[in-house]
């Protein structure tokens, strides 16, 4: 029984240490504060709590759904958003391409949401902790979107 913990210790580290370490590496500098930006985008120190508590979440769902079935479509489903999650930085602040994170972070949305409707039935729990990840990247993919159409 000691492995579940330490398991859960190992998603913890991976999601929240892999999302922070890309936030850190692609923070937002003076070609993000240059954008024109909607009157609903939100000051720039409320990512780091959201994320970092977003990324707990996702961590708990994964580590939930890989000690039903680490092989299964829906760990497949699971690690595909975070492989989605990983590239939105480094495409949007990093590469400072719109457009194309525009696409990444629609593509993440899809696949979260089929993460929440597949897992409803195999483990409710793992598709509830989802739900809060996917209202933050439904308004985050209408953020990217308005930064589109105004620049």
């Amino acid at each position: 029984m000691i492995r579940r913990p330490l398991v859960l210790l190992a998603f913890l580290a991976l999601v929240a240490g892999g999302g922070l370490l890309i936030g850190f590496l692609t923070l937002p500098g003076p070609w993000y504060e240059a954008l024109q930006k909607p009157s609903f985008n939100p000051p720039n120190w409320l990512f780091g709590p959201a994320w970092t508590a977003l990324y707990v979440l996702i961590a708990i769902a994964g580590w939930r759904v890989w000690l039903r079935d680490r092989a299964g479509s829906l760990m497949k489903l699971w690690w595909l958003q975070l492989a989605l999650n990983f590239l939105w930085s480094p495409v949007f602040f990093g590469m400072e391409l719109i457009a194309p994170a525009l696409l990444v972070i629609l593509a993440m949305l899809v696949v979260i949401l089929l993460f929440i409707g597949r897992a409803w039935s195999q483990d409710r729990v793992a598709a509830l902790l989802f739900v809060p990840y996917a209202g933050w990247v439904a308004f985050a993919t209408l953020l990217n979107t308005a930064i589109w159409q105004l620049n």
